[in-house]
């Protein structure tokens, strides 16, 4: 029997290949976190336009994400199985065509189913995107790549936000919606040419049943802390965002859309972060940079308790910086320890992010049900003891025993 041809090298620092896989994934996670998370910005809006209250406008957000964490149990162990660029590809179209159907949307039960099913659709990106960087780039330079498409997702949910803000002062939420749907068709079209054929993957044994493939990735302790890692951070800081929304326009504040949504310009510090985290980690331990990351959390956290406004913006801020950093290099560890451990490294970035949007479903609704009822400490409250859970599962980490002593 013939041995399998060896699998060319990964994509290295400075050939096109790189620079292309990494631009392509970046517009991705653009464009995703852009269609996922522009609705969190017209809250109010939403509420006076479908007449809901405030927790039930977060559904609008938490139905995707929830749908989107459903998508990935199906799209993951796909993906390893069918490939990931084809996947990718699709996700965006698919997801870019609702995005223009939602903006159209007649009452507030459509506009939330339309936005479940996008939700799914999306799934295709969060489960693909870091095993597809992982696969086709050499290891030196892979963190450094999954750590731009973190900076995708942060930009992209910024661009979002603000276009959301601008556009809603201007031509009401329709428009703000249609806007950020042509943004998605123009990053669909430019993934579609930019992503390079796939070199090395390989698909796992379709004769072993899907259901056991998939336990595989629950046999890992330290597996297992990532997930809920994820879970923790994203309840966090969805929370945090969600409700700090309506803080931004209620007294003493009463900003309008526009004005609050500038507040999500700290986006752009965790576009800095991510990468900045992705590369220290390669010189470091991830074991160090993510508790760190998440202490970071905390300090924004508790500044967001001041009344000036300049404190409320510092806070958010300083905890999108550690958020990013946290998420960038535990969605990393990740692939790097399935593949060490010869675990299917498309399921275990998919349940990472299946964790990471049940906690963002989860803690954007109970954010909005923790204003309504108590205001903003009760937000703070809420969002602490997520961020307590993450910080202790992080230095849970820390006693893991490593797969390589050259991994760290």
């Amino acid at each position: 029997m013939t041995a399998p041809a060896p699998l060319p090298l990964g994509h290295r620092a400075g050939e096109p290949g790189l620079r292309r896989a990494s631009l392509a994934v970046f517009l991705a996670g653009l464009a995703t976190f852009a269609m996922l998370y522009e609705p969190q910005a017209l809250l109010p809006e939403l509420t006076r336009a479908f007449d809901v209250g405030p927790a039930a406008s977060t559904l609008s957000i938490s139905v995707s994400t929830a749908s989107l964490a459903v998508g990935l149990l199906v799209l993951g162990p796909l993906s390893d199985r069918r490939g990931r660029v084809g996947l990718l590809q699709l996700s965006l179209a698919a997801s870019a065509g609702l995005a223009v159907a939602i903006a159209l949307a007649p009452t507030w039960p459509v506009l939330l189913v339309l936005r479940g099913a996008q939700g799914f659709a999306l799934a295709g990106l969060s489960a693909v995107a870091v095993a597809y960087l992982r696969e086709e780039l050499h290891p030196s330079v892979s963190s450094r790549a999954i750590g731009l498409f973190i900076a995708g997702n942060a930009v992209g949910g910024l661009t979002g936000r603000l276009l959301g803000g601008f556009l809603t002062d201007l031509g009401g939420w329709r428009i703000a919606l249609g806007g950020v749907a042509v943004l998605g068709v123009a990053c669909a079209v430019a993934v579609r040419l930019l992503a390079p054929a796939p070199r090395r993957f390989v698909p796992v044994d379709r004769s072993t049943p899907l259901l056991r493939s998939l336990a595989s990735a629950f046999t890992d302790p330290a597996l297992l802390v990532l997930y809920a890692v994820a879970a923790f951070l994203m309840a966090a800081f969805v929370a945090v965002y969600n409700a700090g929304t309506f803080r931004l326009e209620s007294p003493p504040y009463d900003l309008t859309p526009a004005l609050a949504s500038l507040v999500f310009l700290a986006y752009l510090l965790g576009s800095a972060s991510s990468p900045t985290a992705g590369w220290w980690a390669d010189r470091a331990s991830r074991r160090l940079v993510v508790p760190l990351s998440v202490l970071v959390m905390a300090g924004g956290l508790a500044l967001t308790l001041a009344a000036p406004l300049w404190c409320f913006v510092l806070g958010l801020c300083v905890l999108t910086v550690g958020f990013f950093a946290a998420h960038a290099v535990a969605s990393g560890w990740v692939g790097a320890r399935a593949a060490l451990g010869g675990r299917p490294v498309g399921q275990a970035a998919s349940l990472y992010s299946f964790w990471y949007y049940v906690g963002s479903s989860v803690g954007g609704t109970l954010a909005g049900k923790a204003w309504q009822a108590a205001g903003w400490g009760a937000v703070v409250l809420l969002a602490g003891g997520f961020v307590a859970a993450t910080l202790l599962l992080t230095l849970a980490l820390g006693r893991t025993r490593s797969l390589d002593p050259a991994q760290r």
